[in-house]
């Protein structure tokens, strides 16, 4: 009696409270059954994996929700992976749930039971949106750059609020009203068609979007602004965020050309999985140090492409068009030999000017390796190669501790 008498409300919470990883394993269990439930009800409803008006497509998203449970796993205390994690398990709901009312109110219709059940999953998918859009405002560590900045979580909540009730209210009544038409996409007439409920909850989704991308906007504002006031390991979290959008944005560039088919989808897809692996890096903090040579790299391998493309279309464009050189395939070959021989040459001179900017401590600890090589040819004083090397190697390397064993002459 007195042990249960000693057991206070926190205990039983305690008690009661999933392990996190054991969260992590049901949210990741859930997210995996989703995806793969997707390829069968796309197949009852008639409906292609690749056409989803619902939600982002489950193969779009797949990418995502792997880099979003390794951050639950490893950092179940940030915030940031759950929300990841999460918006990804509802998109993915609201592709199932699409497929399925497709299939049960269009090609099977009164076949197939618990139809209503997925018209009122479909709006969960408008919850993801704004949760992605939390992403930018809690990165890195799941919390605002500021105090400051909490009412823009408020702003967030109170439209997650208004925009799933709304919507949740025009699904109940039509299937209250047993007149639920749902068009070839899934998606309930109420919402989609020219009903004037339609028409209004358009009216309210266009100020709801325009919102959440100010929101959005302004989160990334807010890292703007943090990234001028940060340095060391926090500058370089924000620095994978920024490469990550980068990646995003190049995709969609990629995949919005037209003509680009298979390419500009798999542009799209590499975009989407570079961001969820940057913000992972960000937040799990591995090798954040290496996105300064990330970055060089790209550039500069960019840029030599660039430059040996120009050169090789000159070349074969002087050949043939301005000398009227007969035999074109001599041509393409002088302009290839020209790019092979061209490639070292200019990477290494470009590779340099790129450090100089954007690799700085590269350079520089390349720049202090040549002068201490130049300096050892000339000294003969053991002390002072000694206390050279420990210089050379404190200012590029930075270690807490330098130790120099030197091997004592053999005996003859």
């Amino acid at each position: 009696m007195a042990g249960r008498a000693g057991v206070t409300p926190r205990d039983v919470a305690r008690r009661l409270r999933l392990d996190p990883h054991v969260s992590a394993l049901v949210l990741g269990g859930l997210v995996l059954i989703l995806a793969a439930a997707a390829v069968p009800l796309a197949r009852l409803g008639h409906q292609s994996l690749n056409a989803s008006t619902a939600s982002t497509p489950v193969w779009v998203t797949a990418p995502g929700a792997v880099g979003s449970f390794v951050v639950v796993w490893r950092k179940p205390g940030n915030p940031l992976g759950w929300v990841f994690l999460g918006a990804t398990a509802l998109s993915m709901l609201t592709d199932d749930a699409a497929y399925y009312a497709a299939a049960a109110y269009r090609v099977h219709p009164g076949g197939l039971p618990l139809g209503w059940v997925a018209l009122l999953a479909q709006p969960s998918g408008l919850l993801s949106l704004v949760l992605l859009g939390l992403v930018f405002l809690l990165f890195p560590d799941g919390r605002p750059p500021s105090p400051r900045w909490r009412w823009v979580l408020w702003a967030y909540a109170g439209i997650s609020l208004v925009w799933i009730t709304w919507t949740t209210v025009i699904t109940v009544g039509a299937i209250a009203g047993h007149h639920p038409q749902v068009d070839p996409d899934g998606q309930l007439f109420l919402l989609s068609g020219d009903d004037p409920a339609a028409g209004a909850w358009d009216a309210a989704s266009t100020v709801i979007f325009l919102l959440v991308g100010l929101f959005l906007v302004a989160s990334l504002a807010g890292q703007a602004v943090s990234w001028r006031r940060s340095s060391g390991e926090r500058r370089q979290q924000l620095k994978w965020l920024m490469a990550g959008l980068a990646s995003v944005v190049a995709g969609v560039g990629i995949s919005a050309v037209p003509g680009t088919g298979a390419i500009g989808a798999a542009g799209y897809l590499a975009g989407l999985f570079l961001f969820s692996l940057c913000v992972g890096v960000a937040v799990l903090r591995y090798r954040l140090f290496d996105i300064d040579r990330v970055i060089s790299r790209t550039l500069a391998y960019a840029i030599v492409t660039g430059l040996l493309v120009g050169v090789y279309a000159g070349i074969v464009l002087l050949a043939t068009e301005v000398l009227q050189f007969r035999h074109s395939t001599v041509a393409v070959a002088v302009a290839t030999l020209a790019a092979a021989a061209l490639f070292n040459p200019v990477r290494r001179r470009v590779q340099t000017i790129v450090d100089r900017r954007f690799n700085r401590a590269r350079y520089d600890a390349d720049r202090i390796i040549a002068a201490f090589a130049a300096r050892l040819q000339g000294t003969v004083d053991l002390d002072a190669v000694r206390a050279d090397l420990a210089s050379s190697v404190q200012q590029t390397l930075e270690p807490a501790h330098i130790q120099v064993w030197i091997q004592a002459a053999e005996r003859q």
